[in-house]
């Protein structure tokens, strides 16, 4: 007698939207780079394009749906394609990027889109000697970037400083990576077919074991309790996936195959109802697993199954979803001729009122601790919002250019300790005008005292060469 196992998330189902209520007409990027070519938030939704001579992406607000222009602004300040794409978690206002022209750019996008072509970054994050292919954020720490390229480095940045505070040699190519709840850890898969965890802030491996043993490219999500889930593919290429310990990698807790598709499976994690969901480039199905405690720990749930294949895929963070509908979920499925189809996911359940068992409290866009504290050694779990009101986001000020510390290097909300001294300094100095940048105008008198110096040297040699025809012409007269 087979015993089916309960769960309240077994009827869990996907209905997209109507066509005229998701994106379309986008051109797609074609790069052969594995990645999601999508990234969303609570504000907008950012897919990557296809450009000749650079790389962009477009941004839409996720209210202004339907068919988007051809001349449509999009964020074009890269020389080379883009590869990734990242919003940060604490301001949905700011979203990274990553190109094959070796450099992170961060984007300060405004509060209605895009008006006009957006070229001019935030802040310019150079230190890759190659391609930059893949961009996490922290999720408790503000301002805190780590990024990796085909130069096989990982490298963890400040960006309210645009400083690159720790650079770690990896042995071979990065494929993927993830933190864990309170980003002391980071795990990361690689083309060497070892699976990886690293102290953040020390840059040491404290755990490593063999992963999946396929050729493709293996992805990794790192879940509470300290689990890592991954996918790949066997010696025989078929798909995969496998729970971890991370206090031990040498064996996996439990693997299965899945099926024989050649398309690597991408993982999205929802730490609040412990969900995995698992989208293959190339297929048209999105399964759902709920993990446990309890032997296999992974449990198949069901599958959502359409008829065309996906490019690419967005998940939308807990935040954005409309608690009163029991939406546990919605993906931003990128189809091959364009379209950006829009598939939540909901519970069934009879009663209007808010469910608390679907919706506990969930990781809010208020950091817990500034890029200053990370770097000096402490950790933090996330900060919790509860979803019952619909959630508010915090207010965030308009990012203001500075030299050294930068627009996005404010803490909102949270005093830092080393403010006292620094008030102290700022009530000694005099008031200076918004907009005002000392070093700015500094740079630019030293620019134009060395054009001058440039062009009275110039002069001098005009001037020598004059009076020596001169001379000459007096010679031949006289003779």
């Amino acid at each position: 007698m087979a015993f089916m196992r309960k769960s309240k998330f077994r009827h869990v189902f996907g209905k997209p939207l109507k066509r005229d209520e998701c994106y379309d007409a986008i051109r797609i990027t074609r790069t052969s780079w594995e990645s999601t070519y999508c990234a969303v938030n609570p504000k907008f939704v950012a897919v990557i394009t296809e450009a000749a001579g650079g790389g962009s992406f477009l941004v839409l607000p996720l209210g202004k749906t339907g068919r988007v222009n051809i001349d449509h602004p999009m964020v074009a300040g890269h020389k080379g394609a883009v590869l990734d794409i990242a919003w940060c978690p604490h301001n949905d206002d700011v979203i990274a990027s990553a190109s094959e022209d070796c450099t992170v750019k961060l984007w300060q996008i405004p509060e209605d889109g895009l008006k006009e072509n957006l070229t001019e970054p935030v802040v310019d994050l150079c230190a890759h000697q190659r391609r930059v292919t893949l961009l996490v954020w922290h999720p408790t720490a503000m301002n805190v970037l780590l990024s990796t390229g085909s130069d096989n480095l990982i490298i963890i940045w400040n960006v309210g400083t645009g400083e690159a505070m720790m650079q770690v040699e990896m042995p071979d190519q990065i494929y993927s990576g993830s933190f864990n709840s309170d980003g002391s850890r980071f795990v990361c898969t690689c083309k060497d077919k070892i699976l990886r965890i690293m102290d953040t802030h020390s840059g040491k491996t404290v755990q490593e074991g063999k992963c999946h043993m396929g050729s493709k490219p293996a992805q990794c999500a790192y879940l509470k309790n300290g689990l890592v889930f991954t996918t790949g593919f066997s010696k025989m290429s078929e798909r995969q996936y496998a729970l971890w310990d991370e206090k031990d990698l040498n064996e996996p807790k439990t693997i299965e195959e899945i099926d024989s598709s050649n398309g690597v499976m991408f993982i999205f994690y929802d730490a609040d109802t412990n969900m995995v969901y698992l989208a293959g480039k190339g297929d048209s199905i999105i399964r759902y697993y709920e993990v446990t405690d309890e032997a296999p720990y992974v449990h198949f749930l069901t599958l959502y199954q359409s008829n065309a294949p996906q490019r690419g895929i967005g998940f939308m963070p807990k935040r954005g979803l409309n608690v009163n509908n029991n939406e546990i979920a919605r993906f931003y499925k990128l189809h091959n001729n364009g379209l950006c189809e829009i598939i939540p996911f909901t519970v069934p359940r009879k009663s209007e009122l808010f469910q608390d068992d679907l919706y506990p409290d969930t990781a809010s866009d208020v950091p817990a601790i500034s890029a200053e504290d990370f770097f000096s050694g402490k950790n933090s779990e996330p900060v919790l919002v509860s979803l019952k009101d619909g959630f508010a986001p915090s207010k965030k000020e308009q990012l203001k250019v500075v030299r050294k510390s930068n627009i996005l290097d404010k803490m909102p909300a949270k005093p830092q300790q080393q403010q006292s001294s620094n008030n102290a300094d700022a009530a000694a100095a005099p008031s200076l005008p918004p907009g005002f940048d000392p070093q700015g105008i500094l740079d630019d008198l030293r620019k134009l005292k060395l054009i001058v110096k440039a062009h009275e040297r110039r002069i001098k040699t005009l001037e020598e060469k004059l009076s020596q025809y001169e001379s000459e012409e007096e010679a031949v007269d006289e003779a």
